[in-house]
C-alpha cells in the first residue's frame, strides 16, 4: 500500500507540473535589459503588473529622470519619499554599517565628478575636499517623509536599486502564488524552485572578465531560492597617462576611483538587494580586507577573480559559494 501511495503522488506531481505553463517577460530597463522567466497554471503573464512595479521604482530613485524623487532631494528640494525610497535608504543604512562605510550612496558626487555618473556637475568649489565634506552617509538620515541631508550633496542608488527591484518582482510572484521563477535584471539574481522544464534549479552563468568587450562564460552556477549580484570592473574604467586602470567603483574614504587588481565580484545571499550593495562595496576592500570580511559574514558567499602578481586570472572563492 505504501507503494502506490508513492505512485500516486509522483503521478500527481506530473500532472500538475504538466498544467505549469512557462512565461517569458524581456525588455529594457533602468539602461540594460531584464529576463523574467515563471512557471503559472493560468495564462497571466502580468506584464502589467511588472512593468508598474518596474516604473515606480525608476520614478522613485532613477538619477536620470530629473523629476524622480532622488533627484528632486539632490536638487535641494524637500519631495515626500515613497515606501521604496524609504526601503532602500534603510537597507542602505544597515550595510553601510556592515561594511564600515564601503557601501555608500552618498558618493554620487564623487561618480558625477570623476565621469562616471549621470551627470556631469557645475559646483563652484569643484573640489575634492568640498566634495568630500558632504559624502558620509552617516550625515543623512530620514525624518517623518524627507530626507535630511548636507546641503549640494548627492545621492545615487544604482549599486544597490536593480537588486531591490528583482526582489520586489519576487515578493508580488510569490503573492500570485508562483513559486518557480527566475528574475534577472542587469545580471542581478533571484530564483525561486525549479526550472521546472528541466524540473532541475535554475543555471546560471558567471561572465568570464574580459576587456575586449566580448562576452564568454567563466562558470556556470546552480541556484535554488537565493540571490545572486555581480560588479564587474572590466567593461567600465578608466585609464592614466601612465597606462593604469582605474574602475568605476569609487573609494569613498579618499574620493578617488579604485586602483585594483579584483576584477569581478559575484555575491550570492538571501536578499538580492543585499547581493547588489555588497558586491559593490567588496571592490573597494584588498584580498585580506575581503577574507576577514568573509569570516565574519558566514551568511552571505562570494566568487572573487582578480589578477595576481603575474597578471594571471586567479579566484577565491568564500563560504562555499559553489
Amino acid at each position: 500500500m505504501k507503494n502506490i501511495v508513492s505512485l500516486l503522488f509522483i503521478f500527481l506531481f506530473i500532472n500538475s507540473c504538466n498544467k505549469l505553463r512557462l512565461t517569458t517577460l524581456t525588455g529594457l530597463v533602468y539602461g540594460t535589459t531584464y529576463n523574467i522567466q515563471f512557471y503559472s497554471s493560468t495564462n497571466e503573464n502580468f506584464s502589467k503588473e511588472i512593468d508598474s512595479i518596474l516604473s515606480e521604482i525608476d520614478n522613485s530613485m532613477s538619477t536620470y529622470k530629473p523629476n524622480s524623487i532622488i533627484s528632486k532631494v539632490n536638487k535641494n528640494q524637500k519631495p515626500k519619499i515613497d515606501n521604496h525610497f524609504r526601503n532602500v535608504f534603510n537597507s542602505s543604512k544597515k550595510i553601510y554599517k556592515e561594511t564600515n562605510g564601503r557601501f555608500d550612496p552618498s558618493i554620487g558626487l564623487l561618480v558625477n565628478y570623476w565621469g562616471f555618473g549621470p551627470e556631469k556637475f557645475n559646483i563652484e568649489y569643484d573640489n575634492l575636499p568640498y566634495l568630500l565634506q558632504r559624502v558620509g552617509f552617516d550625515k543623512f538620515e530620514i525624518i517623518d517623509d524627507n530626507v535630511k541631508r548636507p546641503f549640494d550633496s548627492y545621492l545615487d542608488f544604482n549599486a544597490i536599486a536593480k537588486g531591490y527591484a528583482v526582489d520586489q518582482i519576487g515578493k508580488f510572484l510569490k503573492k500570485e502564488k508562483i513559486d518557480n521563477y527566475l528574475i534577472e535584471i542587469g545580471g542581478e539574481i533571484l530564483a525561486s524552485g525549479l526550472n521546472m522544464n528541466k524540473n532541475k534549479p535554475w543555471v546560471v552563468a558567471i561572465d568570464m572578465p574580459r576587456f575586449d568587450g566580448d562576452r564568454s562564460i567563466y562558470s556556470t552556477l546552480e541556484l535554488n531560492n537565493t540571490s545572486l549580484a555581480s560588479s564587474g570592473t572590466y567593461r567600465k574604467f578608466k585609464i592614466d597617462s601612465l597606462g593604469s586602470r582605474f574602475a568605476h567603483i569609487i573609494n569613498p574614504f579618499s574620493g578617488y576611483p579604485s586602483r585594483t587588481n579584483i576584477l569581478s565580484v559575484t555575491v550570492k545571499a538571501s536578499s538580492c538587494i543585499d547581493a547588489d550593495a555588497y558586491a559593490t562595496a567588496i571592490h573597494s576592500m584588498t584580498i585580506d580586507e575581503i577574507k576577514d570580511f568573509f569570516n565574519n559574514n558566514s551568511k552571505i558567499s562570494s566568487l572573487i577573480i582578480f589578477e595576481n602578481d603575474n597578471n594571471e586570472l586567479e579566484e577565491l572563492e568564500l563560504n562555499s559559494f559553489y
